[in-house]
């Protein structure tokens, strides 16, 4: 027999699978205002919204480099078409098939933003949520270091607009290490223990993996994260493979652009980084913020379609709550029982959340306080109620 709480419900009929939940007043009204900020940010740098979506064939949405995330969707048979769907794990790649398919005539670079819902089979140790909302956007068509630049630069501007603070970007290729160790001769399996002691941050499983002499050497150049000009000086003593330095050049060239527009963001360089990156094919970046559990966003360089270049950004709705200010009070009035709604309309078109009683009781102040209310309309001026 279940047990039922103080309130008289049972505390199992609400329960949800592990890694959802129900978001409650106010943080629900606080997700949807940040955003609608986010989404008007990125509105005046020229980024136009799309709609993708929850659902699309299966075979679409793991099209080209949706195959980095087949294993985080949720499939399952349509009744209509008889054909395999699956519930979107990221909206980056509908983005790019819009751009390949709705949109393949419009003038490149195309600059379109979303937001929305995402559905993942399982949570990560930083964020257990399997489903959580996104905010991102994405120019493609434009393999220009100016594009990666405009991505990093308003990434990091949207989310400060929003009063985050402690706001850090780690930069990093996760193409560079494998061509560094294609560069050194190392073979496949050499260089896969290599990647993951780098990912890791593991020194002596690098040293175990690859033995002493120079490509050890270099790559432990690799292994420490640490401001972007440090660690700049420390790659420019190596003989980089060519490969391998055109990346880095990359790199610096959008360091260099971040340090002009946003001068007092920190930025550091994660140069063994890759999950979570699985289909970025180029420069790179997350958002943090110091004390905030989980990344604030990711973006940078991947392949929309077959061959065209792009590159974006997806912001963390979850993580973005975690490392906001507190938001002031709701501001909700109550109005007795009988009042006019034209007074209604007044207190409304100041900026007032209006509750209305909706028959006489004795104790206005009372029922104005159950109800949640931070004022009561006493005469014809609003009271602040204790």
């Amino acid at each position: 027999m279940n047990e039922v709480s103080d309130n008289g419900v049972d505390p199992s009929a609400g329960l949800l699978p592990a890694g959802l939940r129900d978001v409650l007043p106010p943080r629900a009204e606080v997700e949807a205002q940040v955003t609608e900020r986010l989404m008007a940010v990125f509105a005046g740098h020229g980024y136009r919204r799309i709609k993708p979506p929850l659902v699309e064939y299966e075979d679409t949405l793991l099209a080209g480099s949706g195959q980095a995330l087949a294993g985080q969707m949720f499939r399952f048979m349509d009744t209509a078409s008889h054909r395999m769907l699956g519930v979107r794990p990221d909206i980056t790649l509908q983005a790019a098939r819009i751009a390949a398919t709705r949109l393949a005539h419009d003038p490149r670079p195309l600059r379109l933003c979303y937001a929305g819902q995402v559905l993942r089979t399982r949570g990560s140790q930083l964020r257990p949520e399997r489903q959580f909302a996104q905010a991102g956007f994405e120019l493609i068509g434009s393999a220009a270091p100016a594009a990666d630049q405009e991505v990093a630069i308003l990434a990091a501007e949207a989310v400060l607009a929003l009063g985050v603070a402690g706001l850090s970007m780690d930069v990093t290729n996760p193409l560079l290490v494998p061509a560094l160790c294609e560069g050194l001769g190392l073979d496949a399996a050499v260089a896969k223990a290599a990647r993951l002691a780098l990912d890791h941050k593991d020194a002596a499983a690098l040293h175990d993996a690859v033995g002493p002499g120079k490509a050890a050497d270099t790559l432990a150049a690799l292994i420490d994260i640490g401001p972007a000009a440090q660690v700049f000086a420390r790659l420019a003593k190596l003989d980089l493979p060519r490969a391998a330095a055109a990346m880095v050049a990359q790199l610096r060239a959008l360091c260099d652009g971040l340090k002009l527009a946003l001068p007092d963001l920190p930025v550091t360089l994660d140069l063994g980084e890759f999950r979570g990156l699985e289909y970025h094919s180029g420069v790179s970046f997350t958002l943090f913020a110091r004390g905030v559990r989980g990344e604030l966003g990711r973006g940078g360089r991947y392949m929309a379609g077959a061959n065209e270049p792009a590159t974006g950004c997806t912001l963390y709705l979850d993580s973005l709550m975690r490392a906001l200010p507190a938001s002031p009070p709701e501001r909700r009035l109550f109005l007795p029982f009988g009042t006019p709604h034209v007074e209604a309309r007044r207190w409304r078109s100041e900026g007032w959340s209006v509750v209305r009683g909706l028959e006489p009781v004795a104790d206005a102040t009372a029922e104005a306080k159950r109800l949640g209310c931070s004022h009561q309309l006493a005469g014809n001026q609003p009271r602040a109620l204790a």
